[in-house]
């Protein structure tokens, strides 16, 4: 069995690029275009993009230090370490931005990919397809469960063997609903339920 988790959300316990625009004081228009990617109103893509050419012109150092200090949710925390070599992380954000806090998860991530100069964010290399991860492991032979709150995690939860929606952070998005195996409003009845898969 490999468990995949998004990042935003499901195993923090906050949306990273927020934190990003208060910190270098561009909120509103990350917010929105935030608000509307989770619940699938822009297409992640063309969102991730827009929030990137927002966000990419400051350092990169310093937004991974401060990725790194946004907390994660305790117990699911605790079930990757115990399982740690059967999770994976897949995030559509970007590794250079998520250094310190995949150092922190200690487990297997995957995310998008830039070309990074200066400390600054040039351009978007890839995006990170989720269901491309879940194929992946798949294709071992491996049962996979994915776990994701936001309408971006509806391909790689179609593409699971077990879907599970979370509405720790968010509400899960329409789309996950409409597909998912299982719901979980809080982490105690996550972490219960991979237990028991």
């Amino acid at each position: 069995m490999k468990y995949l988790f998004d990042l935003d959300g499901t195993l923090t316990c906050q949306e990273t690029l927020p934190v990003i625009a208060s910190h270098f004081n561009c909120v509103e228009e990350i917010a929105e275009l935030t608000r509307k990617t989770v619940q699938g109103d822009i297409p992640f893509p063309d969102s991730f993009a827009s929030r990137v050419n927002i966000l990419g012109k400051y350092p990169v150092s310093e937004t991974s230090a401060l990725l790194a200090r946004i907390p994660v949710y305790p117990e699911i925390k605790q079930f990757i370490d115990v399982h740690r070599s059967d999770c994976i992380v897949v995030t559509g954000n970007l590794t250079c931005w998520c250094e310190g806090l995949f150092d922190i998860l200690e487990c297997q991530c995957f995310g998008s990919e830039a070309e990074v100069a200066d400390d600054k964010v040039v351009e978007i290399k890839t995006i990170l397809r989720k269901e491309d991860i879940v194929e992946r492991y798949r294709a071992l032979g491996h049962k996979v469960v994915f776990i994701g709150d936001g309408d971006n995690d509806a391909e790689a939860m179609r593409h699971a063997d077990i879907g599970i929606a979370a509405g720790l952070t968010n509400s899960p998005a329409p789309s996950l609903l409409a597909i998912c195996d299982h719901v979980a409003f809080d982490e105690q009845t996550l972490c219960h339920l991979l237990e028991s898969l």
